[in-house]
C-alpha cells in the first residue's frame, strides 16, 4: 500500500469527500492535511497553499513529487495507478455511463453550490442564509430529478449506480446526498438515489470518509 500520499482536505468539502472515498476503496493509506475554508478568511487563500494549488480549492493530492488537483481528475488518476478495485467499468459504454452519472453531481450540481459561489451571492447580491439555502435546494433538486430518472430507467443500474460494485458514480453521488440533507432538500422523490446511498453507507470505505469522521471536523478539532 502507498504510504506517501498526502491529501489536503476540508472535512465538509464534497470534492475532498469523493477523494477520501476513492482512497478508502483502493485501500490506500494517506495523510490528511486540513485546509480550513472559512477560518481567517479561508486558509486556501494563503500564499503557501495558493502556491500548491493556484485555484485555491480543495482537494489537492500529493503523490511523491506529483501535485494533483481537481477531484474528478484525481479519481481517474487513482484508478489508473491503482486499478483494483476499479472505479470505472472495463467496457467503453460502461465507462461513458459512469462518467456521465458522475458529472451530473461533480460538474452540474456541485459547482454552482460551492462555498465561493454562496459567498459571492452574499457579497454581490446581499443574499442572506435563507436565500442561499433556497438556491441550494433548487439546484440540488433539479440535478437529482434528472439523476433519479437516469438511474431508475436504466438496466445498467444495479445495487449501485452501475452494476453491483461501487464505481466513480457512487463516489460522486454520496457526498451530494450528504449536502442535500445538510441543506434540507426533500428527498422523497428520489428512491433510487436513497437506496444506493443507504447501501454505500453500509460500506466502511464510504462511512469512514464521511465529514463527521474526519480529524478536522469540529467534534475532533
Amino acid at each position: 500500500m502507498a504510504s506517501d500520499l498526502v491529501l489536503y482536505s476540508y472535512w465538509r468539502s464534497s470534492a475532498s469527500f469523493r477523494v477520501r472515498i476513492a482512497l478508502n476503496l483502493k485501500g490506500l493509506r494517506y495523510e490528511t492535511r486540513a485546509v480550513h475554508l472559512v477560518r481567517d478568511g479561508g486558509e486556501q487563500h494563503g500564499t503557501g497553499y495558493a502556491a500548491l494549488n493556484p485555484q485555491e480549492l480543495v482537494p489537492t493530492l500529493i503523490d511523491g513529487n506529483r501535485v494533483l488537483t481537481q477531484s474528478m481528475a484525481i479519481l481517474e488518476y487513482l484508478d489508473e495507478t491503482h486499478p483494483q478495485p476499479p472505479l470505472l467499468p472495463a467496457d467503453a459504454a460502461g465507462r461513458a455511463r459512469v462518467r456521465e452519472l458522475s458529472q451530473v453531481t461533480g460538474c452540474d450540481i456541485h459547482p454552482i453550490g460551492n462555498l465561493r459561489v454562496l459567498q459571492r451571492l452574499g457579497s454581490q447580491f446581499d443574499a442572506d442564509d435563507e436565500q442561499k439555502a433556497i438556491w441550494m435546494r433548487h439546484w440540488v433538486a433539479t440535478g437529482f430529478h434528472a439523476l433519479e430518472a437516469m438511474l431508475a430507467s436504466s438496466k445498467d443500474t444495479g445495487h449501485f449506480c452501475h452494476g453491483d460494485t461501487p464505481t466513480m458514480a457512487d463516489v460522486c453521488l454520496v457526498p451530494q446526498v450528504y449536502n442535500a440533507r445538510r441543506w434540507k432538500v426533500p428527498l422523497g422523490d428520489y428512491p433510487t438515489i436513497l437506496r444506493i446511498d443507504a447501501l454505500c453507507d453500509s460500506h466502511d470505505a464510504f462511512r469512514d470518509a464521511t465529514p463527521d469522521r474526519q480529524p478536522d471536523a469540529p467534534s475532533h478539532a
